[in-house]
């Protein structure tokens, strides 16, 4: 396959061509001129915070849910959903909360567990659709230890190179360690973490303790890993809003991109390109910690292959994550039924679930005008937190689903790769990100982590109990945001925990 990357030749300025922050992109073609300079005035910074900006309250446009502010708040569909619709919405729900079990089984709908797996169901993760936490108390069923080596040849770097791959998985353990197993098989092992404290010291010498993650893996089931293979743990991440991320237009992202830094202001965001396994196709990513997958299809598929071991058309692998040197693993039966087709789950249960989780309405902010938030929102600006958490985009006008289509969206990300510094470095490279980089998570929803997840654990992998914490771990290209708010008078960083608690 081509190693050309469709963004690789941008065209020059002038003529079909915008200006970014790293060069010249191309144009949207889903918009008129008109509607072209409308959505370039209403996505501008703002530099009034005296009151709330229009429509700043509806986070996802006409699909915000106004539903009461409970634990199932993220659990709704998108408010403009047409009624015809709410039917497989509430289909992919109940496949999305299915429990598989091992094969064989008599009930033949539900089998195909495993053999190795971390989830029976998606919704054991994604609790009520909401964020994961770092394991505790023995449970770890919303934190994954993603496992990858470096290339060892030519070859495997050409793999990684030509987007074959995204990086190289253990030799024995495979992309992911697997903490349960269906019956007479033995788990591959158990995540094991700790923590030490760390003092860090704010302005008029207040201190907060941060603290810093060990990792390890206790009660190997198959031999040593390889010396090389790197853990990188990972929390789930909440479910709202993803139908809204993959209807923004490239065009977009890629104007926030500035690998080089040429505008000079130490942020450098990358476009992460991966393949896009249905097409063929170079894409650009922007799900996944590290913006490895381009389309929730894809994302999907990967979570029921590796997380459930569940194949589907877009990742038939009935065997899961199990690796050659898993015998036993490959030996046991797979849910495959000859009168279904080739994989355990056909269609339509992928396109039900990757409908149910592209409609996952975002909630209605609260506070947005309220005097202290406003104050908040005034200094996230004055910080340069937008640099990362780019406030505002309007989706494409030619999405496929017209609920989705030109909507004036809230998520603060640009959905690119930034080096976060060595603190939160994993060292493990997914595609084109390096052990440092991280894409920027959206922020909406999040001043709701609490009710509806029932914790305020942030980050890729849970470390920071709080927003404070969370901002503290920030470092590299975002250094200078972090410097600000330590800076900040407590009055100021109370101001601005508020903001983002309207989220």
């Amino acid at each position: 396959m081509s190693r050309t990357s469709p963004f690789a030749d941008l065209p020059p300025c002038g003529g079909d061509a915008r200006q970014g922050r790293g060069g010249c992109l191309p144009q949207r073609h889903d918009l008129s001129e008109q509607d072209l300079q409308r959505v370039e005035t209403v996505t501008r910074p703002t530099t009034d915070f005296s009151k709330a900006e229009q429509f700043e309250a509806m986070s996802g446009g006409a699909t915000t849910t106004i539903a009461p502010i409970d634990e199932k708040v993220f659990q709704q569909f998108s408010a403009n959903l047409p009624f015809e619709d709410e039917q497989n919405f509430k289909l992919g729900k109940a496949l999305f909360e299915k429990l598989w079990v091992s094969a064989p089984s008599s009930t033949q709908a539900s089998d195909g567990l495993g053999p190795l797996y971390n989830a029976r169901a998606c919704e054991s993760c994604h609790l009520r659709d909401g964020r994961g936490r770092p394991p505790e108390a023995g449970d770890a069923t919303s934190t994954v230890f993603r496992l990858a080596r470096p290339p060892h040849d030519e070859a495997e770097r050409r793999m990684v190179a030509d987007h074959e791959v995204l990086n190289l998985p253990d030799p024995a353990y495979g992309a992911q360690l697997q903490d349960s197993a269906v019956p007479g098989l033995a788990a591959e092992g158990r995540l094991k973490v700790s923590y030490t404290e760390e003092q860090v010291t704010l302005s008029r010498g207040e201190t907060v303790s941060l603290r810093k993650p060990e990792y390890a893996v206790a009660d190997l089931g198959y031999g040593r890993m390889d010396p090389t293979t790197t853990l990188s743990p990972r929390v789930t991440p909440p479910m709202i809003g993803l139908g809204l991320v993959e209807m923004i237009h490239e065009a977009d992202i890629l104007a926030q991109a500035d690998p080089e830094d040429r505008d000079g202001d130490g942020i450098s965001g990358r476009a992460a390109l991966v393949r896009d396994r249905d097409s063929g196709k170079i894409a650009l990513g922007r799900f996944g910690w590290k913006a490895q997958n381009p389309t929730i299809r894809q994302q999907a598929a990967d979570a029921f292959a590796i997380d459930i071991g569940i194949s589907t058309p877009a990742a038939n692998r009935s065997h899961g994550d199990c690796t050659k040197a898993q015998n036993a693993c490959l030996s046991l039966p797979t849910g495959v039924q000859a009168r279904l087709g080739p994989v355990e789950a056909p269609d339509p249960v992928l396109g039900l679930v990757t409908f149910y989780s592209a409609n996952l309405a975002v909630p209605a902010r609260r506070k947005a005008g309220f005097p202290q938030t406003l104050q908040g929102k005034q200094l996230f600006y004055e910080a340069g937190c937008p640099a990362c958490h780019l406030p505002k985009y309007v989706t494409r006008r030619d999405a496929p689903h017209k609920e989705l289509a030109f909507q004036l969206i809230w998520p603060y990300s640009d959905f690119l790769l930034h080096d976060m510094g060595e603190g939160l470095a994993d060292g493990q490279q997914v595609g084109v990100a390096s052990g440092r980089e991280w894409r920027t998570p959206p922020l909406w929803g999040l001043g709701l982590t609490k009710t509806v997840s029932g914790h305020t654990f942030l980050l890729h992998d849970g470390r920071a109990r709080n927003f404070t914490e969370a901002i503290l771990w920030h470092g590299g290209e975002a250094e200078m945001a972090r410097s600000a708010f330590v800076a900040m008078s407590r009055d100021d960083r109370l101001a601005l925990l508020s903001f983002l608690e309207s989220l």
